[in-house]
């Protein structure tokens, strides 16, 4: 009698934590196409502007109609992942993109094409409160970093797959039967995500953190307290490193290229490989990040060396004109401890959240994302223009030194949530 006794004991831990392993895939499919929605526009830029007959400025509003609306909304969205059902949000979510995206390419309008990229700005709005809120409420703290670096590493090959995939696509039915297609990819994800079984909720010790009594909870819950949490010092220390992480990617990701040619006289071939090695160990390091996050508690510590890293990389491209192969191994490096940074980030966050706020809380540090992305073409952009392409590494240093600040003070003082 003991051994069956033993096996019906011993039997659903290692279902639970298989459940555990395919709703986390869900989820990262989620976010795969979530970035390829993202990307959608770019490689087919220069084929929707011959057919419409329009300027890049005209097309660009497409971009500013997504980010605008995903900016305004991405907070009260993460508010409504907190009440609702986070994964019914997603599925939502999914299905607005693909809806607004296949009516960009049906209907022959350049008005109705711009109004669904607002459209599908407010289908992006729930991704990252729902995806983060899902992980935190699913995934225990031992495993919680690597989910998330799973989860960074899934957007980034959905934004790496989005170009090769999409030019293939309008080679054989053009630019309409390209976003057809993405419409098709959103709503198999939305498919997935609406039949996968989301696995039991884990508990305040699991999730790392002590229980705390009702009127801390109701307080986290509640909408006045709900509000009040954002505002906390941890939260918006958070925002702050949210921007500068995006200001700081922005400049290398969009401004490498021009920057070297500006700064060094470096010519476009060697400024793209050096922008590719950037690329593609910065998911690297987004899965060893993820490793380390499971192996220690120690995240400010992983961030700053990672940050430091990133700052001593840009230091030193500023400072000399490197022999290609340095220069290539230094934005390689310089990768690499980028990404490396992210699961810790995540993990900080998720560390100064109170239980039931998930969604708000990375959906309002999220917006970092979008403030950073409005803001460093602006700065960059007018650096290259007023001939500083020395400056935009020495911001890069700048912002990451900055973000160091934010996780030394964030990681020493006592979590601010239950304040709220």
């Amino acid at each position: 009698m003991t051994e069956p006794m033993t096996q019906a004991i011993e039997l659903p831990l290692p279902q639970t934590r298989t459940g555990e392993t395919k709703f986390v895939a869900t989820i990262c499919f989620v976010h795969f196409a979530s970035h390829y929605y993202i990307t959608l526009l770019a490689p087919l830029f220069l084929f929707v502007r011959a057919d419409y007959g329009v300027s890049y400025t005209e097309l660009g509003l497409a971009y500013t109609a997504f980010n605008v609306v995903s900016t305004a909304l991405q907070t009260p969205a993460g508010f409504l992942v907190d009440r609702v059902s986070a994964r019914a949000l997603l599925v939502a979510g999914l299905i607005i993109g693909a809806v607004a995206f296949a009516i960009a390419a049906a209907v022959d309008s350049f008005f109705i094409f711009v109004a669904m990229f607002a459209l599908a700005g407010l289908g992006n709005t729930v991704y990252h409160p729902a995806d983060y809120a899902l992980l935190s409420r699913h995934v225990p703290t031992e495993r919680a970093g690597r989910a998330f670096s799973l989860h960074t590493f899934a957007g980034m090959l959905g934004n790496a797959a989005a170009p090769p995939t999409l030019l293939f696509l309008q080679s054989l039915v053009g630019w309409r039967g390209a976003f057809l297609g993405a419409s098709a990819l959103g709503l198999v994800a939305a498919l997935v995500m609406g039949l996968s079984a989301e696995p039991a909720e884990i508990t305040e010790d699991q999730a790392g953190r002590k229980p705390r009594g009702r009127g801390a909870q109701a307080a986290a819950g509640g909408t006045t307290g709900g509000w009040r949490v954002l505002l906390a010092p941890a939260i918006l220390l958070n925002l702050a490193f949210f921007i500068m992480l995006a200001i700081s990617s922005g400049a290398l990701y969009n401004f490498l290229v021009p920057a070297l040619g500006a700064l060094h006289g470096t010519p476009i071939r060697i400024g793209n490989a050096a922008l590719t090695a950037l690329l593609t160990l910065s998911p690297l390091g987004v899965l060893v990040g993820g490793w380390l996050a499971g192996r220690t508690a120690h995240h400010g510590l992983v961030a700053t060396c990672g940050l430091m890293m990133t700052a001593g990389m840009s230091l030193l491209v500023a400072s000399l004109d490197l022999a290609t192969a340095l220069l290539i191994g230094a934005m390689g490096i310089a990768g690499f401890f980028s990404g490396l940074t992210m699961p810790s980030r995540d993990m900080i966050v998720r560390t100064v959240t109170p239980p039931g706020a998930y969604g708000r809380v990375f959906g309002f540090v999220s917006t970092g994302f979008n403030i950073g992305g409005i803001v460093a073409p602006m700065i960059f952009g007018q650096l290259l223009d007023k001939g500083y392409p020395r400056a935009i590494f020495f911001c890069v240093a700048a912002a990451a030194l900055v973000s160091i600040t934010t996780v030394a003070i964030n990681t020493t003082r006592k979590p601010a949530t239950t304040s709220a």
